[in-house]
């Protein structure tokens, strides 16, 4: 296992009238964030809020290319990010969830107490597989065929990189004293954003390299 200190880009933020950063995903030209009762866009090469949606939005977010899903309670909620309406709505696993993610056609969740990642049909929120993790799970994210996750437990975050099919950590990357993570997610590139949690922040950091996060 391959372990290094996150490496920050950039910080965004605090923002007018966000009190916290909960989910957080990215939808080719915006990065889009929960803040418990609205869904905000963010440019990420500017810095500002361009737009929002009047949503619940208190845990993790995720977009398919077309609509963004949202947990807000216990349910997810599929959402036209033009409009804001909602257009659907499936259960979210029992429990305390968190982060939310797309890939491979199907919603990936994260449990946050329980550890795990569960694989959900977005059509019916069934749960078709579950990966344990060994630390508390916030956001969660696939890039490039590679699973990552964030971690906030006991005061201390992480990002890190696992075998989808045994839960085997591969490779993290350790946030500095006070930088929380509660939502994740890639820009498909060399950039993972990370929500900030009650700081009200977003921050960018570096996405390592295959080779150099496996070696």
């Amino acid at each position: 296992m391959k372990r290094t200190d996150a490496e920050i880009l950039r910080e965004y933020g605090p923002f007018p009238e966000v009190d916290g950063v909960h989910g957080v995903s990215f939808d080719g030209q915006r990065v889009w964030f929960a803040s418990g009762n609205r869904l905000n866009a963010l440019d990420p090469e500017g810095g500002g809020i361009v737009g929002s949606l009047d949503v619940a939005a208190d845990a993790g977010t995720a977009f398919d290319g077309r609509h963004l899903y949202q947990i807000a309670e216990a349910t997810i909620r599929k959402i036209d990010p033009g409009t804001g309406k909602v257009l659907a709505t499936i259960p979210a696993p029992a429990g305390g969830v968190s982060g939310l993610a797309w890939a491979e056609g199907a919603l990936w969740v994260g449990e946050y107490r329980a550890r795990k990642i569960h694989q959900v049909d977005p059509e019916t929120g069934a749960v078709l597989r579950t990966i344990e993790s060994d630390r508390f799970v916030t956001g969660v994210t696939w890039v490039d065929g590679e699973l990552w996750h964030g971690t906030w437990q006991d005061e201390t975050s992480d990002v890190r990189r696992i075998d989808p099919r045994t839960g085997a950590v591969i490779a993290r990357l350790d946030m500095p004293p006070g930088a929380g993570v509660s939502g994740l997610e890639s820009d498909g590139g060399d950039r993972f954003f990370c929500g900030g949690g009650n700081s009200g922040r977003l921050r960018a950091i570096r996405r390592p390299r295959r080779a150099d996060a496996a070696s």
